[in-house]
């Protein structure tokens, strides 16, 4: 039951983000049309960001999630390495539920533009239906939920 909560938890801070980035970004995605600095170019971006530009916007804001989801350990003092793993899942959980939202939510694009011609940050990186960075968090965060909660 806790990690369905959790799930779920996930789920509502991914919707709210989502509908924060649309109000930010409308119809230009990743940042594009934000008056911040873009690195475009660099052999780092394609380990790191998928090929995708490093911009201020998200240089603030992943680390802000990724300190949002570790308050957990300032309120409970409690660090374990599971607590560590369901935290990263949870992160990467996060960031593949709101980019996908942002698609849904944001009405310049919706569901029939989800693909990679309409997409260019995602460039190449698709696999069937989605990016490959989806395949990724969906299979990582689901081995650290796992073993978050059910390893022994």
């Amino acid at each position: 039951m806790d990690l369905l909560i959790l799930l779920f938890w996930v789920l509502i801070l991914a919707f709210f983000f989502a509908k924060v980035e649309v109000h930010i970004e409308g119809d230009k995605g990743w940042g594009s049309g934000l008056p911040t600095w873009r690195i475009e170019k660099h052999w780092l971006l394609d380990i790191f960001w998928g090929g995708r530009p490093m911009t201020g916007y998200h240089a603030w804001v992943f680390p802000f999630m990724i300190l949002i989801f570790h308050l957990v350990f300032f309120l409970e003092s409690k660090w374990s390495l599971k607590m560590e793993a369901r935290t990263i899942a949870s992160i990467m959980m996060f960031w593949m539920v709101e980019d996908f939202l942002w698609f849904i939510l944001n009405p310049h694009y919706g569901l029939k533009k989800f693909n990679k011609k309409d997409i260019p940050w995602h460039g190449h990186r698709w696999l069937l239906f989605m990016p490959v960075d989806y395949w990724f968090f969906t299979v990582a965060s689901a081995l650290l939920f796992w073993y978050s909660y059910f390893s022994k």
